[in-house]
């Protein structure tokens, strides 16, 4: 089974490691796309597709984590094209694994089979930004090999 994790990864934090595991748990492999992925520069979305790309391979590789494939997914702002949008650009796969209650919708109401994450209390990508903003302690929710790459950016 191949399973779609979307996420927009601003950044990727330990949540979204957990997640990469658990989805290896109950698949073969794991397709990792990466949304939004022309933003960057934003508040909301700081990373650039090629610095989230970055992060999410530095955290995988010190996990021992191989059987993934990043794909970027830029926004289309239309909801209708969305979903096919998604599978033009990464081909077959046969769930989607996501936190977000609007990309749930948009697959199952496309008739693709979706499953939740476990979220991990206190973590979330919208947090880490605030703490990044604040100070350091932003570094204890990201893997170590990913605070020590956002902190020579």
């Amino acid at each position: 089974m191949i399973t779609l994790f979307v996420g927009r990864f601003q950044p990727f934090h330990k949540g979204h490691l957990r997640d990469v595991k658990d989805a290896l748990g109950f698949s073969e492999k794991v397709v990792i796309g990466v949304g939004s992925s022309e933003e960057a520069g934003t508040a909301e979305n700081p990373f650039s597709f090629e610095q989230r790309s970055e992060m999410i391979q530095r955290a995988l590789h010190d996990a021992n984590i191989s059987r993934f494939e990043i794909i970027a997914i830029p926004d289309i702002n239309e909801d209708s094209a969305w979903v096919g949008h998604v599978k033009k650009i990464v081909g077959e796969f046969d769930l989607v694994y996501t936190g977000n209650a609007h990309t749930k919708e948009l697959f199952e109401k496309a008739g693709v089979p979706v499953r939740g994450v476990r979220f991990l209390k206190g973590v979330s990508g919208t947090i880490t930004r605030e703490m990044m903003e604040k100070g350091d302690a932003w570094r204890k929710l990201v893997p170590k090999s990913v605070a020590g790459y956002l902190e020579n950016l």
